[in-house]
């Protein structure tokens, strides 16, 4: 369960879906979306955070173009999503984050940032750009911001099979980033943890979860 709540950003007001845990929260969450918008799919991950004891926050980042915009994950949603996030901009992309990440620092607990494609990208300009602890999955953006410090820990998420991911790129954020975590998938594709959608991977997406929660465990203390 959880609920909406506004959130007032420096690009424009969004909703956020908020969710909490049932017990005292071992640590706060910003969820950032790919280029769907805030599909079923991230109020579930908002839920496994806070089934996991962490408060999350996942904030509408399209609201800023046309709120309550949802996308289908296919090629007429992918064209559509990559124009609304080209539009709406990583710089943007960033101060919803922090707004997001202000808003659960009144909670009293330390914040970090997991992000998803395009939202891995916020993800990681997060973590240089405002110090948080930054998970990124599958972010095809990053490489531009790969000379940018890391201002806190990080980690990285990737499928083997993900074409727009080569080996040689995945070997720049270990060249570029080398005190980051990173993790290789051998049978998994883009967006494999997009749980029920293809290429949804559940052994690659179980694995990356567990591996997520030790992040966020050890640096949300």
């Amino acid at each position: 369960m959880g609920d909406w709540q506004t959130l007032y950003t420096p690009c424009g007001a969004v909703q956020a879906w908020l969710a909490k845990p049932d017990h005292a929260p071992r640590g706060a969450v910003v969820v950032a979306h790919e280029i769907f918008g805030l599909l079923p799919h991230y109020l579930q991950v908002c839920a496994r955070l806070a089934q996991a004891g962490f408060i999350a926050l996942a904030p509408a980042y399209f609201d800023l173009i046309e709120p309550g915009l949802v996308l289908p994950t296919d090629h007429a949603g992918t064209d559509r999503g990559r124009a609304v996030v080209n539009q709406l901009g990583l710089d943007c992309g960033v101060d919803v984050t922090n707004t997001a990440a202000q808003w659960l620092a009144q909670t009293g607990h330390r914040v970090g940032v997991l992000g998803f494609s395009w939202g891995g990208t916020v993800a990681l300009l997060a973590n240089t750009r405002l110090g948080l602890p930054a998970v990124s999955y599958y972010a095809t953006r990053n490489p531009p911001f790969l000379d940018e410090p890391a201002a806190a820990p990080l980690q990285f998420h990737f499928g083997a099979l993900d074409v727009p991911i080569p080996p040689t790129i995945i070997d720049l954020h270990r060249q570029k980033q080398p005190q980051a975590q990173v993790f290789v998938y051998a049978d998994a594709d883009h967006a494999f943890n997009r749980d029920p959608d293809p290429p949804y991977h559940a052994d690659a997406a179980a694995l990356a979860w567990r591996r997520t929660l030790d992040f966020f465990t050890e640096h949300l203390r």
